[in-house]
């Protein structure tokens, strides 16, 4: 997989195949569909799958006090389309240039003169050029002149409901990552720097990372199960997303404490992954009530994790990981 981010990089082996145009944010079951359709078609091509993609988001420039927190950043999304077999990805910086070209001068420019595409996939919705003045059949009437093939994909439709970018954030604005879990390609994953806490959790024997720097939209206030990756491998993980109300702390942190890690993760990248919500985060009489919970949540975020890896990977069991209460973090 490669990661453009100025078309001057692009080489002659990227050019001449097909191309998707789009956000792709969070790389959901639609977007996997996409994805899926542009691979087979720069197969039968002889040529390259691109996704061309924008980076940031057109809105974050357009009306920034109205942008929606993204549910990937650049380098995730890459991945999570890599697995699909996308060949590149150009995450073109969003500027003012970019978005004043109407939709035929961005389809000349963008498509045909620094790509030279031979094939574009799209979703039934798209839309592009300045105002988002171009559709489908604009689209397709622009193809049509330029001897370019075109695909259109039809959404994808779960529960009665199209899955779109905006669905899967409301689930996870409001802690529902288990049905979200079902219109990703993936579970959701955030990202941030660890950084020195309180230091209570270690106190207790349940150290945390603490992550501050998150980009990306942070999941609703809860409990979670989840998984963590340190070191080059997933470690099986209590997420906990909130306040700290039996320590009378406000805000909202998120802190992860890595089942069976026993090392230093300070101003490290964290990426934190989430598979389901386990509760509420609640008020408890006392520190040993406390604990008693964190024991429950523990051994359920480790059922949990290790049940999901062996979905993605029989021979990938966590059963080895040691027992103990690992000593790092805050």
């Amino acid at each position: 997989m490669r990661i453009l981010r100025n078309l001057d990089d692009v080489s002659e082996s990227l050019r001449r195949g097909a191309v998707a145009i789009g956000n792709f944010d969070g790389v959901h079951v639609g977007h996997a569909q996409i994805a899926g359709r542009l691979v087979q078609r720069a197969r039968r091509l002889g040529g390259a799958a691109v996704v061309f993609t924008f980076d940031p988001h057109p809105v974050r420039v357009l009306r920034p006090h109205k942008a929606p927190p993204p549910l990937t950043w650049t380098d995730r999304k890459a991945a999570l389309l890599a697995e699909r077999g996308v060949d590149a990805v150009i995450a073109y910086p969003t500027d003012e240039a970019l978005l004043r070209l109407d939709a035929r001068d961005f389809f000349d420019e963008m498509i045909r003169r620094r790509l030279d595409a031979r094939a574009i996939v799209e979703g039934a919705n798209f839309l592009f050029g300045r105002g988002r003045q171009g559709n489908v059949e604009l689209l397709r009437g622009l193809c049509r002149e330029a001897g370019i093939q075109l695909e259109v994909v039809e959404p994808v439709t779960i529960d009665g409901e199209v899955v779109s970018s905006s669905r899967v954030r409301a689930l996870i604005a409001a802690g529902d990552v288990d049905p979200a879990r079902r219109l990703l390609t993936r579970p959701y994953r955030l990202c941030g720097t660890v950084i020195h806490g309180a230091g209570r959790g270690a106190r207790l024997g349940y150290p945390t990372a603490n992550l501050a720097g998150i980009g990306t939209l942070v999941p609703g206030e809860g409990i979670y199960a989840g998984r963590a990756w340190a070191d080059g491998r997933a470690w099986p993980a209590a997420i906990s997303v909130g306040p700290n109300p039996t320590f009378d702390e406000g805000g909202l942190k998120v802190e992860a404490y890595l089942i069976g890690y026993d090392g230093d993760l300070y101003d490290r990248p964290l990426d934190v992954e989430f598979l389901s919500r386990l509760r509420a985060v609640e008020r408890f009489p006392s520190v040993d009530a406390l604990l008693a919970q964190m024991d429950q949540d523990v051994a359920r975020a480790r059922a949990m994790a290790d049940e999901h890896a062996a979905e993605d990977d029989p021979a990938n069991s966590l059963f080895s990981i040691p027992q103990g209460r690992a000593r790092s973090g805050g």
